[in-house]
């Protein structure tokens, strides 16, 4: 268990987790809260009143909910359910009028993940973030895209599907820090900047850069790609090994105020800049 189980809520006091030059100057950007979300108050493992799954969903009144179940305007797991009473469970696909509903508040976490821990929801894998992140929230949350296990840095966690949806969609800039086992050739650099074409795919990034003052092998890259393999799909392909991977921004959201291993809740303003992407 993480020394962010044994502190719970209480907001991180550390400073930045390494000092980056060049592409990894430091943030001044707006301090953020650690606000946490509302949870049911009760044991949910039985299921719940349909009509309050629906309520707690912020549609309508449990009274309103009935009149939608009875005329068949919703469905869980696929069927039309018109039966007052009916329990469901938090796993169930719910819908109202065609769309999915979620009646736990959207909830958002942001943990600078150290070494060896192993981005996955399964429990059979060792060490993994969802345990660093346990106090933080009763939320089924996921992580948005992926780090390696030996992989560090940012990696964000949500329940909100639309947020997830569109970031997969289109893609949510990340900013690495990367060490390799030799120096990056110019013209290798120059290669990555143009666009690289592995397995028949076009591998595009956004930014590539030598890290300031640093050794040529350090290198500033920021992608698009969700993926965990990707970095080093890279730079195999163009004949070197990756030692370090450091995930330093995420879009807006920094290390700042983040020491590795420790998670926070967003602020409603970091939250709101999502919706600007």
């Amino acid at each position: 268990m993480s020394k962010q189980g044994k502190q719970g809520r209480r907001k991180p006091t550390g400073k930045e987790d390494g000092k980056r030059k060049g592409p990894f100057r430091k943030n001044t950007g707006p301090k953020t809260g650690r606000t946490a979300s509302k949870q049911p108050s009760k044991n949910t493992s039985e299921g719940i009143r349909l009509n309050k799954y629906i309520a707690n969903s912020g549609i309508c009144s449990r009274r309103e909910a009935d009149t939608y179940i009875a005329t068949g305007l919703v469905t869980v797991n696929g069927k039309i359910i018109n039966e007052m009473g009916y329990k469901v469970k938090l796993e169930d696909d719910v819908r109202f009028d065609g769309r999915r509903i979620n009646p736990e508040p959207n909830t958002y976490v942001l943990l600078n993940k150290p070494k060896a821990v192993a981005t996955t929801t399964s429990e059979s894998k060792g060490l993994t973030v969802m345990d660093l992140i346990s106090n933080a929230t009763t939320a089924r949350v996921k992580p948005i895209g992926r780090l390696g296990r030996n992989a560090t840095g940012l990696l964000l966690f949500t329940n909100d599907d639309r947020l997830v949806n569109k970031l997969h969609k289109k893609g949510m800039e990340r900013l690495f820090h990367i060490e390799l086992d030799k120096n990056l050739k110019a013209d290798d650099l120059q290669k990555i900047k143009e666009g690289l074409k592995i397995g028949g795919k076009e591998v595009m990034v956004e930014e590539v850069s030598y890290v300031a003052n640093a050794p040529k092998k350090e290198v500033g890259l920021k992608i698009k790609h969700m993926g965990n393999s990707v970095i080093r799909d890279i730079f195999s392909h163009l004949g070197y090994d990756v030692l370090k991977v450091d995930c330093v921004t995420i879009a807006h959201l920094t290390k700042k105020d983040l020491p590795r291993g420790r998670w926070r809740m967003l602020s409603q303003s970091e939250i709101e800049l999502f919706s600007m992407l």
